[in-house]
């Protein structure tokens, strides 16, 4: 574990780093969540099963608790995490508690998944809520990355109702923090979206926006139909259903309570061919293929977004050959490391993010916040992208001269 300034009677919070990996392969888990049990203070593993977890000194006496989609919880109290380097944990796949459950019933993939959309407004929070959270998007063209935006933000939001308009933001967002590297003052900016990449993230969320169709009980409905049981896996000591649609260009995943039929998880890809986007300079613009996660936790009986991921690859070609002028691809990050639910405290007009990008909302770089912030550890700020980035400066310099 690494302490901060100070020790740990002096310090709000102190931070547990460690390694998660699988206890037969010994292969690393990704995006594994690390919380306080019972309650909403979270992060996740990255692509090497690395973390660092900031923890409020008051929670010293709790257990931390590991939890992965597929294995069994694993509890540790967190007293015993103090003053310790880097840990390594190992989880237990849930093969052995699955095979001491027999499932008996005759739902279909349909059937699941139907239950499931019915009853979002039963799953997820019909009351006011905040959320905080770490908000990071990458930008790489031509196989390089050149611009990085990391933020942090507070997302404030009323229900989990069915919106009037799906394509409108109901979250009300506001930016604490801001930091980007120079890569956005580059000229190969333009090529990208300049509208606020958060709020088009926040309007993926399948669930918050009720982006199913809806169910008639007299009619079949082929995209629910399309939807087959795979399998019965185990989360966070619950069983659950693995439903899956796979048509031509799209594929989704889902998992599900079988208990409350709480949706728990989507991924999904989507392939778009030949969808023409914009015109520049005697060059268009296609988009290629969209990759997402969207992950929930459960707090208090209801499930909040814990994080979501999407990877976006646009390509650009000559508007008369046709070939292939460059790629470009945007990955975006959004980890939530805490909830309030039931909240009374909302955003106001002073904190609220605005309708354009976050890349002219940054405020000025706060090297002490940023030390004491959870935030989803190095990756996908590995060597290749530190690498790529600093070609312009240190990133702490970049930071800093914002």
């Amino acid at each position: 574990m690494i302490l901060g300034a100070g020790t740990l009677l002096a310090q709000r919070s102190f931070t547990v780093s460690g390694t998660l990996i699988d206890s037969d392969s010994k292969e690393p888990l990704v995006f594994a969540t690390i919380g306080v049990k019972n309650e909403s203070i979270s992060t996740v593993t990255n692509s090497l099963g690395k973390f660092d977890f900031h923890i409020p000194a008051e929670y010293k006496d709790n257990l931390m608790v590991i939890s992965m989609m597929g294995y069994e919880n694993r509890e540790v109290p967190i007293r015993d995490l103090i003053n310790k380097d880097t840990i390594l944990f190992q989880l237990n796949k849930a093969t052995k508690v699955l095979e001491e459950v027999v499932i008996k019933d005759s739902l279909t993939g349909a059937d699941i998944t139907q239950i499931a959309v019915n009853r979002i407004e039963d799953n997820f929070p019909m009351e006011p809520f905040l959320l905080e959270g770490f908000y990071r998007d990458l930008k790489k063209l031509g196989g390089t990355y050149f611009s990085l935006l990391e933020a942090a933000v507070k997302i404030y939001d009323e229900d989990y109702g069915y919106p009037k308009n799906k394509d409108r933001l109901r979250e009300r967002v506001g930016l604490t923090e801001v930091r980007k590297s120079l890569g956005y003052d580059n000229k190969w900016v333009r090529y990208f979206e300049q509208n606020n990449l958060l709020e088009s993230l926040l309007l993926e969320n399948d669930v918050r926006y009720h982006d199913f169709p809806d169910i008639d009980p007299e009619k079949v409905n082929p995209f629910y139909q399309d939807f087959k049981r795979i399998k019965i896996t185990y989360y966070n000591e619950h069983r659950v259903y693995v439903v899956e649609r796979n048509t031509p260009n799209r594929f989704t995943r889902m998992y599900i309570d079988t208990e409350t039929y709480a949706i728990i998880r989507i991924e999904q890809e989507e392939l778009f061919p030949n969808t023409l986007i914009k015109k520049r300079k005697r060059m268009v613009s296609k988009q290629i293929s969209e990759k997402k996660i969207i992950d929930f936790k459960e707090y208090r009986g209801k499930m909040y977004l814990n994080y979501m991921t999407m990877e976006s690859k646009i390509n650009w070609y000559n508007e008369k050959t046709e070939s292939l002028k460059f790629e470009t691809e945007v990955l975006q990050e959004l980890l939530v490391n805490q909830v309030y639910a039931n909240t009374v405290e909302r955003i106001d007009n002073t904190e609220k993010m605005r309708r354009y990008g976050l890349q002219y909302q940054e405020t000025r770089y706060n090297k002490e916040f940023w030390a004491n912030y959870n935030v989803i550890k190095d990756t996908p700020l590995n060597e290749e992208i530190v690498s790529d980035l600093e070609k312009q400066g240190v990133l702490e310099f970049q930071f800093e001269d914002r």
